[in-house]
């Protein structure tokens, strides 16, 4: 039956690679958040705050994110992805075109970070599950594909934002943002549709050896030892990323000691790895399983942590090695989750139980963070942060050896 589905005017099997490229726009404009430390100098300075304070937007951003993604996987089984991309997308639209009339950093903490940030939880999901169905032959590769975009966006909406913001100012940025953004999910959300039930590509089946789900119902999933172990890798790599998503720049210039253009450039170089980690590691769990490719995954952590506690003043190439390690492992986490959570609890509630997964990032930002900053305000060094990456790297290869394997349905 699979031949006669048309996508685009082409068989389902051609066509459904439109929606992948598609995607892949989408999360350049959702992962503008990643951009946003080009927004905290004129942050700052506009509203006369601390960097903490100039900060919390991006923060609050990443919480609402990671919250509306539980609850966008609800209502995407009630509504089906394209009017929750677009509902989703107006709201994104919204939330950055009210930045450009925040009056104080508490507005623009309400407009950009709860906002925007629940806006792009709500449509994130939506492209991550037309990947996932209509691709069950490639889940992690068309995955990791889509996401590659969220993982890049920094490089083009960076590129954009730096442009924009000395010749026309902060508000002026925010509203042009905005608006693109809106008009843009718009549009690339009006095709999306899921396949009927069952659907896959003709005369495919599933591989010999490979992981072969029942369906799980979110409250079944969370009690089996095969989520906890997924949560929980997925917040220690999602700790040991967001944290060196946080501290790139300033690990460059001060223990490093490069110069300030430099550590911009090498920021900008490191996202491309947080990009290419995500088809990357979306293959190899398609190729390796699950559990191989986390634990692949976090051995490159521990590696590239012990890289940072010897890395000294004058040793860029140790910096610039372990900082592609650790953008290109977050990137490969945010494959091998939801790609992991198909495979492990079927496809039926999928948009559901990785919204529950999901929280694991949220929860990862919050350490994280809180990590870099005492390792900097107690201690007086970001390289003590690296200490506590390493130990939770060899804590979740053990996890995910004992516990990353199909689970049994009670």
């Amino acid at each position: 039956m699979s031949h006669e589905v048309k996508l685009f005017g082409m068989s389902a099997e051609s066509g459904r690679w439109i929606y992948v490229i598609l995607g892949l726009i989408m999360c350049v404009c959702l992962g503008a958040v990643y951009a946003y430390s080009i927004f905290l100098a004129p942050v700052r300075e506009a509203f006369q705050v601390s960097a903490f304070l100039g900060n919390l937007p991006f923060m609050v951003f990443l919480a609402f994110f990671s919250i509306l993604m539980f609850f966008g996987g609800r209502i995407m089984e009630k509504l089906g992805p394209r009017k929750l991309s677009i509902i989703g997308g107006v709201i994104v639209g919204l939330g950055w075109l009210l930045s450009a009339f925040a009056p104080n950093i508490w507005a623009l903490t309400l407009t950009y970070g709860v906002i925007a940030g629940s806006g792009v939880g709500l449509v994130y999901g939506c492209p991550v599950a037309m990947g996932a169905k209509w691709f069950p032959d490639k889940k992690g590769l068309a995955v990791g594909l889509i996401l590659a975009g969220f993982g890049g966006s920094a490089l083009i909406t960076g590129k954009v934002a730096s442009e924009l913001l000395p010749s026309v100012g902060l508000a002026a940025t925010f509203m042009y943002f905005g608006i693109a953004f809106g008009i843009i999910l718009f549009l690339l959300s009006l095709p999306f549709r899921f396949p009927s039930a069952g659907w896959a590509p003709a005369g495919w089946k599933p591989a010999a050896g490979a992981v072969v789900a029942s369906d799980f119902a979110p409250g079944e999933m969370v009690k089996t030892s095969t989520f906890w172990g997924l949560f929980l890798c997925f917040l220690i790599g999602s700790i040991a990323g967001l944290m060196a998503i946080g501290i790139s720049k300033p690990v460059g210039s001060e223990i490093i000691k490069i110069t300030g253009e430099t550590a911009a450039t090498l920021v900008g170089i490191f996202a491309i790895f947080n990009a290419f980690g995500r088809p990357l590691f979306g293959f190899l769990t398609d190729k390796i399983m699950p559990r191989n490719a986390a634990l692949l995954n976090l051995f490159l952590i521990l590696v590239v942590s012990v890289i940072m506690i010897i890395a000294k003043e004058g040793d860029t190439g140790l910096y610039t090695m372990g900082f592609i390690g650790f953008w290109l492992c977050l990137g490969g986490w945010l494959a091998i989750a939801p790609t992991a959570t198909a495979a492990f609890f079927g496809m039926k509630n999928y948009a559901r139980n990785y919204g529950v997964v999901f929280f694991a990032y949220g929860l990862g930002a919050i350490v994280g963070g809180i990590i870099s900053g005492q390792a900097k305000d107690v201690f007086g060094t970001y390289t003590v942060a690296f200490y506590p990456t390493a130990v939770l790297a060899i804590v979740a290869m053990a996890l995910a050896f004992v516990l990353l394997k199909p689970p049994k349905k009670a």
